[in-house]
């Protein structure tokens, strides 16, 4: 985001701070408009000619700023490990784990370690997570039960 004496452009194509459009003018005055209202002049986007901009507080135009850097983060994907003899606070240790994790937007993948005959049983755990978290979770795709592990991704609603 560009902000008052830095933007370059000559003339731009100004919008004021209830969302009015006040039409193309010379950057100058839109300054002057910006300091008569204790405000910023933002420029919003520097692919057209004149650009737009845009009058707002100046808190509002850093706070903004961060949110729309927030959004273009990609999610990430954190891993929950267990294993199929889990005791049950450990858990609810771990599903209130991923609970939090995908209300702060984060995709996660549970992964459940097995040895020998325990595919069924880590089946059923991942199921019995998948239904726990159902209110906030939806899955990726299935279970999928490879070598030595069963894992399954769950993305936030």
């Amino acid at each position: 985001m560009i902000l008052n004496e830095k933007i370059k452009a000559s003339e731009v194509h100004l919008t004021g701070l209830d969302g009015e459009d006040l039409g193309i003018m010379d950057k100058a005055e839109a300054l002057a408009m910006a300091k008569q209202l204790k405000v910023d002049l933002v420029c919003t986007s520097l692919m057209s000619s004149p650009p737009p901009c845009v009058l707002m507080g100046a808190g509002t135009a850093k706070q903004r700023a961060s949110q729309e850097r927030k959004k273009n983060q990609p999610s990430k994907i954190k891993e929950i490990r267990l294993t199929p003899q889990i005791e049950s606070h450990d858990y609810e240790t771990k599903l209130n784990q991923a609970e939090r994790l995908l209300q702060s937007g984060d995709a996660i993948q549970l992964v459940v370690r097995i040895s020998g005959k325990e595919g069924p049983k880590a089946k059923q755990l991942l199921e019995s997570f998948m239904n726990d978290l159902k209110a906030v979770a939806s899955p990726n795709s299935g279970i999928q039960i490879s070598g030595k592990q069963a894992a399954v991704q769950l993305n936030p609603k």
